[in-house]
């Protein structure tokens, strides 16, 4: 190996101008160049690039003597790891190398024997711990401190290694070397970077450098500094400051360590050392203006001279990071493009949400899939009927299920959380549970659901009846025993100005699917562009609405049906026209009714009789009529457009409430163009059907209101057939919206409520690379959805195209749809947020490139 110089780029000397980067050399070799550069008191250091440190693992022996003969023949030295992310951890630093018998004796005289001993007692426990790889528990065991602490410690080292501690520096030096290299290279360190996303064949740097002691006479002491607070973001001036020690020890030293700046709770640094603390202050304001960035200094006192040893990127939560980047943008150290770049988008989904508290203790009954973000606190309940009752009492409450049906979702509106046995990312209980912005974790298998018992076990035992309290964490899929700490949801000016930034460069629209006012509400103030998907059978299943349904179910004839209909016109009317108010000219696109008639039905025995009595029929009637309903596969059976071609009233009915709703609203002063999208088309004959219906309907309310109005009538793709076909579909149609919860469910043959159970096992054995009703599949669904562009645009150049599943607020979601040509993405209102900024990104990205 070369000796070190400022132009050899596997072992140089930290220049201005030395070789190096951070893919070479990592980061904190690149770090301290630029701090060299800046001019900042950084002591002498030498960096070994990644190939250099993977030949010392290898057995090459490096050139201790000529890195030797780069320092002080005095001087203490220091190594520590250089690695591309700090994220990846490394070995550990070794400090005040080049410490033995002799040097001691000199620093004895220098700087005192008490401050000389503790040196030299560290470094034997360090080097005989991390590089000897001695027994920690034998060094734990000596007794007594000061001298007679380190003559033990080098007479057990002696004993334990069967030789002298190593006297010579250069030995020290490349057994320390050697020590960190193969450490980094070992197996169980590779699969624990792994598991971080490093790849396998991640190196990693080190740096030698000149040791400042932070012991001895005089003002003594290491610390670490930033200006901006880790947890809000906000500025201010935070870290700790320890006399008489080294490296980071500031942060482990309790009562011991003091304040940097005046502090009415104790002594700070800034009065026991005001020019070191000034220049700290003006050195990190420095470091975030050159290297665009707020960092954290680590530093040294030694005899009142300040020491910068490293600078790091301040750790931060996401509320943290991003007020950072707005600040560094608005105070013109970094462009608003940059600022964008900065952010990953699903860290967003923290600010949305009440979270988990970074640190809180985790008492883990069990783990499922994260399948809508945030946490909540509650006591559990088994049915919607104990959620609302425990939410008339003003009680937070968990609904515990083993699936969710649309039943419960009276029950999930009031409830805090919802946790499930069954179902996976676009399971009923997730994607209901994202729409409401209620944390929800589904497919919690590792825990056993007794529902009948009202009681749950633990996977370690442990049971939970109903009334216990519990807390779902929906962002990282674990339900914990009782309560934790929270931070709750921050969306201040802070938000909203990053927000508007991200609008200013996307080029792809965002709507939201909202089934409700609150949704409505929700997906407004998020600046969606509209409603995306309004699925109106939700607004089926209040207590009001339900009866009438059923009535229409058991209608013997149409004029009956149209009858039992007729009492939920006004209502779907009302549901419509709160809508439009809301969303105050932003387009909504409202599904026509979608699920099985069956739906509707009770399933219990008590249920059946109480429908017996409300519709003064006798029991055996309702039963047979279940029964006639019933299939064996209800979600590719009599739904969507099936059941509004057989069964028309329901599609007058909900056709007539929004023409209805839409003139109401316009002699309030609010125009709007309602899209209805027909649900589940596989043939272009069935959209010619449904349309000569709403035409019907919409010439027979323009007549009885003597007032004119225009709509769009669209499809929504989600059969494989519809997408072969979508050229002869988009003929008669002004929009397609893709919806990939159920095209993939199609397209792969996969259930996406019960998928959850083996899909785990598929992605770890490299089935599927993901799960696909989490991730979109571009190749396989993707080809269709291509296919679907393709001939829709040939077939109707101006034809809408959208995707309005689950996928869409993904980052590879929007990156396909950007690149398929459609022209908008509909998510779960608390997404939109997260879609916005991915649209961003790419489209940034784009101009980068």
């Amino acid at each position: 190996m070369q000796k070190p110089s400022p132009d050899n780029p596997d072992v140089t000397l930290i220049t201005p101008t030395s070789p190096m980067s951070t893919p070479t050399h990592g980061g904190r070799a690149k770090c301290l160049q630029r701090l060299v550069r800046l001019d900042l008191p950084v002591p002498r250091t030498v960096a070994l690039s990644f190939g250099a440190v993977h030949q010392i693992a290898s057995g090459y022996r490096p050139d201790v003597s000529g890195i030797l003969a780069e320092f002080d023949p005095n001087a203490l030295l220091c190594v520590r790891p250089s690695s591309e992310d700090p994220d990846w951890g490394g070995p550990g630093a070794v400090l005040n190398i080049g410490m033995n018998d002799a040097r001691y004796s000199d620093m004895c005289d220098q700087i005192g024997k008490a401050a000389a001993t503790e040196i030299y007692y560290r470094f034997v426990l360090n080097y005989a711990i991390d590089v000897a790889r001695l027994d920690a528990d034998a060094f734990d065991e000596i007794d007594g401190e000061g001298h007679d602490a380190l003559v033990a410690a080098l007479e057990l080292y002696e004993e334990e290694a069967e030789e002298p501690f190593p006297q010579e520096p250069a030995v020290q030096l490349a057994e320390i070397l050697r020590s960190m290299a193969r450490a980094w290279e070992g197996t169980t360190a590779r699969l624990l970077r792994q598991a971080k996303g490093a790849p396998v064949d991640a190196g990693l740097g080190l740096v030698v450098q000149e040791m400042a002691l932070g012991l001895g006479s005089g003002e003594c002491g290491s610390g670490v500094l930033q200006l901006a607070n880790s947890f809000t973001g906000l500025p201010q001036v935070t870290g700790r400051y320890l006399s008489q020690s080294q490296g980071r020890e500031a942060l482990d030293g309790g009562a011991a360590s003091i304040f940097l700046e005046k502090d009415p709770r104790g002594p700070s640094l800034e009065e026991l050392a005001p020019e070191a603390f000034a220049a700290l202050k003006a050195h990190a304001a420095l470091m975030r203006a050159r290297l665009r960035e707020e960092m954290q200094i680590e530093f040294t006192i030694e005899n009142g001279n300040l020491h910068i040893l490293d600078g790091v990127r301040v750790e931060r939560s996401a509320r943290a990071a991003l007020r950072i980047v707005v600040r560094l943008a608005e105070d013109g150290i970094i462009t608003r493009q940059d600022a964008l770049m900065r952010i990953e988008p699903r860290a967003l989904s923290e600010l949305l949400h009440r979270q988990v508290a970074t640190g809180a203790k985790r008492d883990v009954l069990g783990t499922g899939i994260a399948a809508s973000p945030g946490a909540a606190t509650g006591r559990i309940v088994f049915s919607s009927e104990a959620a609302q009752a425990s939410a008339a009492r003003g009680e937070p409450c968990v609904l515990v299920r083993r699936e969710t049906s649309p039943e419960d979702i009276r029950g999930m509106h009031v409830a805090s959380a919802v946790l499930t046995e069954r179902g996976g990312m676009t399971s009923h209980a997730a994607v209901i549970g994202r729409g409401l912005g209620l944390p929800c974790v589904v497919g919690a298998a590792s825990i056993r659901f007794q529902v009948k018992r009202k009681s749950m076990v633990a996977v370690d035992g442990r049971v939970f009846k109903e009334g216990d309290e519990i807390t779902v964490d929906g962002t990282n899929g674990q339900i914990l025993a009782g309560s934790v700490d929270m931070i709750e949801a921050t969306l201040d000016e802070t938000f909203r100005t990053f927000m508007s930034w991200a609008d200013a460069e996307r080029d792809i629209g965002v709507r939201a699917n909202a089934d409700t006012p609150a949704d409505a509400k929700t997906a407004l103030h998020f600046r969606a562009q509209g409603i995306g998907l309004c699925r109106t059978e939700h607004m089926f299943f209040e207590a009001e609405r339900l009866t009438p349904m059923r009535e229409m179910i058991f209608a013997q004839n149409p004029q009956d049906r149209q009858a039992a209909l007729e009492l939920v016109l006004p209502m779907q009317r009302a549901d419509f026209l709160e809508l439009f108010r809301i969303m105050q000219g932003h387009p909504v696109c409202i599904r026509l009714f979608d699920p099985p008639l069956h739906e509707f039905l009770p399933t219990s025995r008590a249920g059946q009789r109480e429908l017996a009595e409300a519709l003064d029929i006798p029991v055996s009637d309702v039963t047979r009529r279940i029964d006639s309903l019933s299939e064996y596969n209800p979600m590719l059976g009599m739904r969507g457009v099936r059941l509004g071609i057989t069964v028309p009233e329901i599609y007058d009915m909900q056709a007539r409430a929004i023409f209805e709703a839409t003139v109401e609203a316009a002699r309030e002063g609010i125009t709007i163009v309602p899209e209805i999208m027909v649900p589940l088309v596989s043939a272009k004959r069935e959209v010619e059907l449904v349309r000569g219906r709403v035409e019907a309907v919409a010439a027979a309310v323009r007549t009885e209101n003597s007032a004119d109005f225009t709509y769009r009538l669209g499809v929504m793709v989600e059969t494989p057939r519809a997408c072969l076909r979508a050229g002869d579909i988009a003929e008669h149609t002004h929009f397609l919206s893709f919806g990939t919860n159920d095209l993939t469910q199609m397209t792969y043959g996969l259930s996406r409520d019960d998928a959850g159970r083996f899909m785990s096992e598929y992605v770890r054995q490299g089935v599927f690379s993901e799960d696909p009703f989490h991730i979109l599949d571009t190749e396989g669904v993707g080809e269709l959805l291509r296919l679907g562009v393709v001939r829709g645009r040939a077939a109707r150049p101006n034809v809408v195209l959208s995707i309005c599943g689950e996928h869409a607020a993904h980052t590879e979601s929007i990156a396909f749809c950007r690149a398929a040509g459609f022209d908008y993405v509909s998510c779960s209102p608390f997404r939109v947020p997260v879609a916005r900024l991915a649209a961003a990104q790419l489209a940034l990205a784009d101009k980068i490139v």
